[in-house]
């Protein structure tokens, strides 16, 4: 019992206390996502979402990373989705406009980007919950205030929500496991687990957990045929994510000796290690949130009887299950793969610290070290950001061969949910694993170390 990982997790007093303050967090995150706005009806809206929720792809997607708070209009309807899209529009504004990247390189400047990106959090917000107040026009019966009132609380209730959940992230990050924002993307997944596996079963046997069904209702081969098939496919794509995740190509890298003093230094032989897919599940987060706003203000604009022609065509377009919304998705998957891996690993910076420490690469000219360093990344990056993107339209293309198979349980069985699943689980063993071996104790493996995924 002394070498068994989960009680020393338990015995390590910080380790502990780390553990209990992030599922203390998950639970208060999780009670937010039941607290229904104010003026918003329960009942007409749970009966809207009985009768029609399999057909709204849209409140399914958004449902997807909040764990059913979209479809409980409650005020973590919006989740940390709003955060994300702001992070995103500012790292590109770095990029874009050279005086704000002087800015954030002083002191203090992330500090400063930080407050400019939750004040940015705060309009994105707005936007998004009056568009919220939009769709709600559209249920029946779901309004219980009407007029100004009504915009007014549902757009401050869920603002200050969004906001709450971002708090709630950083306080994960810096006194829980760590990740807080990639934690509650997770708990949001895992908590559609059980609605999923209901589905499932339905779609296998309509009596399954349906008092509605006729008792007549048997099981259909054919689907429990496809379910098998499907269970087998998502089994053998958490190995394929996994061996991705852990693949890696070394360069060397050869330090001349240096003779300072009566003392040599350098002479050794080392090596960059270029991960497969070097940005991880970035690329998807970002990609998937950067689609919601557009996604979603055309989606609850295009229901309005007012609305242009061309915001319901628009609409139409990019529903989440069709062709249009999918290309799009990949290309934006292939751009911030490309897009990350050059803020992150940033081929001139490289090499200029590897010729500042006396360093070459082997058989690589000197000033031709950044064009190699670039055209290695080049070859890792784009086989797997398609192997990304892939993963990410699976779902699509289950549902498009497999007739009638459930959204929620295509959505869990692969796409981005097996990706952030993954990628948040083993980064969080790898932070367990750290906090482990600092005080002494075996790791969560007997054979070899857990790679952090550094999401």
């Amino acid at each position: 019992m002394a070498s068994n990982p989960v009680v020393n997790m338990f015995r390590v007093s910080e380790l502990r206390s780390r553990l209990f303050f992030t599922l203390f967090i998950l639970a208060i995150f999780r009670l937010g996502s039941v607290l229904t706005v104010p003026g918003i009806d329960p009942n007409a809206l749970l009966s809207y979402f009985n009768n029609n929720g399999a057909a709204d792809s849209f409140a399914n997607y958004i449902d997807f990373f909040v764990g059913g708070a979209f479809s409980n209009f409650s005020i973590f309807m919006l989740g940390v989705m709003p955060y994300i899209s702001t992070q995103i529009i500012m790292q590109l504004a770095v990029i874009i406009f050279p005086s704000l990247k002087r800015i954030v390189q002083e002191d203090g400047g992330q500090r400063k980007m930080a407050t400019w990106t939750r004040v940015g959090t705060v309009f994105v917000c707005l936007l998004q919950s009056y568009a919220v107040t939009v769709y709600a026009h559209s249920i029946p019966g779901c309004m219980v205030l009407s007029g100004w009132k009504f915009y007014a609380i549902t757009m401050l209730a869920v603002t200050t929500g969004s906001m709450v959940t971002v708090w709630l992230g950083d306080q994960i990050t810096a006194n829980g496991i760590g990740n807080g924002i990639s934690l509650m993307i997770f708990a949001g997944i895992v908590a559609r687990l059980p609605h999923a596996v209901v589905e499932l079963g339905r779609y296998v046997n309509p009596g399954f957990m349906n008092p509605k069904a006729p008792a007549s209702s048997v099981t259909d081969s054919t689907h429990l045929m496809w379910v098998i098939l499907t269970f087998i496919i998502f089994i053998v794509m958490i190995g394929l994510v996994i061996f991705e995740e852990s693949g890696e190509r070394k360069i060397p890298v050869h330090y001349a000796k240096r003779v300072v003093g009566r003392k040599m230094y350098g002479g050794q032989n080392t090596y960059i290690p270029f991960k497969v897919n070097p940005s991880n599940v970035i690329p998807l987060i970002f990609a998937s949130s950067l689609l919601t706003l557009p996604v979603q203000l055309v989606s609850m604009f295009g229901k309005s009887e007012d609305t242009a022609s061309w915001v319901k065509t628009l609409s139409n377009v990019l529903t989440p299950n069709g062709l249009w919304y999918n290309v799009v998705l990949v290309v934006l998957i292939v751009f911030f793969a490309y897009f990350y891996t050059q803020v992150t690993l940033n081929p001139i910076e490289i090499a200029k610290n590897i010729r500042e420490n006396g360093g070459s690469i082997p058989g690589v000219r000197t000033d031709k070290t950044e064009e190699y360093l670039q055209k290695i990344l080049n070859r890792l990056v784009l086989p797997g950001s398609l192997f990304l993107a892939f993963i990410a339209i699976f779902p699509t293309i289950i549902m498009k061969f497999f007739n009638g198979f459930p959204q929620s349980a295509a959505q869990l069985l692969g796409g981005t949910s097996l990706i952030i699943m993954v990628g948040v689980d083993l980064d969080t063993m790898s932070q367990v694993e750290a906090l482990l071996k600092m005080h002494h104790q075996e790791g969560l493996t007997k054979k070899g170390k857990i790679r952090s995924r550094n999401i």
